[in-house]
């Protein structure tokens, strides 16, 4: 697997691939650099038979602070249109994509913050450990955005149940570890210096199952998850945030 990135760690361990994100002095915002990288290595990762985990983690204090907003608007200043921010959406959507449809198990590895963006990676993995001091946050309608990043909205709703989301996307109000296991945000909770020894214990069983189940299992969860699901309204989500973000930098320049 290609281990030479810029915003990422990748150190792969026979069958585990462990995938870091890397730019701890931004809170490992979620980047267009990132993006790439992350749909790099998710390419690697279906491609690659032997590889039947996948754990994503964050560098430094944080998990992820959400998505790179500088970035948001340095390409509305340079495209008031949107069509960069689309192209940038765009891309969210294919590494959720990506990580869902992995034919690896994906595990999240979580600490410190997971706002927004972040949220949305660690939510499209299979698995989720969190620290216990594991803040969260869904700031999108407190910055002027729809909750319309790389479909998570549905995601969300169908892991943690409709009420208590709209409670929590409305309000924007931070939440811990405890209410996001409550949630089924996350799986387990664990003190942060156990983290390690928490995603160990997924990965050792995991790592002797048949690739062929693994891949199959997965593809059955996904298929049933999506059963009801008449049409997927998320296909606009690039639309739709790069529509809100722009209208509101136009208003903001008259």
């Amino acid at each position: 697997m290609m281990e030479d990135f810029k915003a990422l760690r990748v150190i792969t361990e026979g069958p585990v691939a462990r995938v870091e994100l890397n730019s701890p002095e931004t809170g490992n915002a979620v980047s267009g650099l990132l993006l790439d990288e992350l749909l790099a290595v998710l390419g690697a990762v279906h491609d690659d038979p032997h590889i039947r985990v996948m754990v994503l983690s964050g560098g430094g204090d944080d998990f992820c602070l959400g998505g790179d907003r500088r970035e948001f608007g340095d390409l509305l200043a340079a495209d008031p249109g949107g069509a960069e921010l689309r192209a940038l959406a765009g891309k969210a959507r294919r590494v959720c994509d990506a990580l869902a449809t992995a034919p690896a198990v994906t595990i999240a590895r979580l600490h410190g913050g997971v706002i927004g963006a972040g949220l949305a990676l660690a939510l499209f993995c299979d698995l989720r450990a969190g620290a216990d001091t594991c803040r969260f946050r869904m700031p999108e309608l407190a910055l002027g955005m729809p909750p319309a990043w790389g479909g998570s909205l549905p995601r969300l709703l169908q892991e943690a149940g409709a009420a208590k989301v709209r409670e929590l996307m409305l309000t924007g109000a931070n939440f811990g570890a405890d209410k996001a296991a409550e949630l089924s945000i996350l799986h387990t909770v664990v003190p942060e210096d156990e983290l390690d020894a928490a995603v160990t214990r997924w990965t050792k069983p995991l790592v002797r199952r048949s690739p062929t189940a693994l891949r199959t299992a997965k593809l059955m969860m996904n298929a049933y998850g999506n059963a009801n699901r008449l049409a997927d309204a998320t296909l606009f989500d690039a639309e739709l945030l790069s529509s809100a973000l722009s209208s509101a930098h136009q208003a903001r320049r008259h």
